[in-house]
């Protein structure tokens, strides 16, 4: 039978941790609508920017005049992968989904006789791969504030636009959890080097050629907004994750919550069960030592 004051202890405990999950719930409930207001509001710069990118590159990879860093080059060697995981955990299966994502890419890519190589963002990414045989070439931990966040995107663009430069790396993609809704995130990767284009944009050269008009030529245009490109796209998945990690660690915490309060209604009853037990047992007591006088 369960003694009455561990389980007196356990419902105590767990009621302790329902108002914890229950207050985390409400703080990621709070940072969500910011985080999404800003991942939102940054998709609009990121795919204008890329479409103005696309239409400069005529919609095609097949023009010879464009830099590399646009078209990527003929046989890459060596793939830069950008992770971007969560600083904290609590958040479900934000994590593990990207990495599941990052191990089959890799596995791809190494198919292909492709070297890989790591930027991990985010303290989870950087412990994960920590003891990986992969090469890390740098890991930007503590993205919480927006501040953090163009700091980190700006030293990112410092850092593949100068590997590639130097021939260390030839293609760069960056993966990272893509916010659907509050209780729906998508693992997604986006490849900076070459300029990813959508199926749309790669079948309407004239269409898109004819939007606009540039001045001055389309070269100098491409080298001032290559960079920024980099910038924007790493800025805006890096908002994408971060209401992401915010809507799975809401949606984490609801369900610990839940879970919390059934736990305490399964242990109530045991306690009341238990203590009617012993109860019943003393009367039984009682009553067999009064009839024995």
């Amino acid at each position: 039978m369960p003694n009455l004051k561990d389980l007196k202890t356990r419902i105590s405990s767990v009621k302790s941790t329902r108002k914890i999950t229950s207050a985390m719930k409400m703080v990621a409930a709070s940072k969500l609508r910011r985080a999404q207001e800003l991942a939102e509001s940054s998709r609009v710069y990121a795919e204008s920017l890329s479409l103005i990118l696309s239409s400069l590159s005529g919609g095609s990879k097949d023009n010879s005049d464009l830099p590399e860093v646009l078209v990527g080059r003929a046989n890459p060697k060596v793939a830069l992968l950008i992770i971007n995981s969560s600083d904290r955990g609590l958040c479900g299966g934000f994590n593990s989904t990207l990495f599941r994502s990052a191990v089959a890419w890799i596995k791809d890519k190494k198919s292909k006789n492709i070297e890989v190589k790591l930027m991990p963002i985010g303290k989870k990414a950087s412990a994960f791969y920590k003891r990986s045989d992969l090469e890390i070439i740098e890991n930007f931990e503590d993205i919480n504030s927006n501040d953090r966040q163009l700091e980190v995107s700006e030293n990112v663009k410092n850092k593949i636009s100068e590997l590639f430069e130097s021939q260390v790396i030839d293609e760069v993609s960056i993966l990272y959890n893509k916010f659907v809704s509050a209780i729906a995130q998508e693992p997604t990767f986006k490849s900076l080097i070459p300029l990813e284009q959508s199926e749309s944009e790669e079948g309407s050269e004239e269409t898109t050629n004819s939007s606009f008009e540039f001045e001055p030529d389309k070269n100098e245009l491409l080298e001032y907004l290559i960079p920024r490109n980099f910038m924007t796209q790493v800025y805006g998945c890096i908002l994408e994750s971060s209401a992401a990690e915010h809507a799975a660690r809401m949606t984490s915490m609801d369900n610990a919550t839940r879970n919390a309060g059934d736990m305490i209604d399964s242990l109530t009853m045991t306690y009341n069960r238990t203590r009617q037990a012993v109860i019943t047992k003393e009367l039984i007591e009682i009553i067999s030592g009064a009839e024995a006088v």
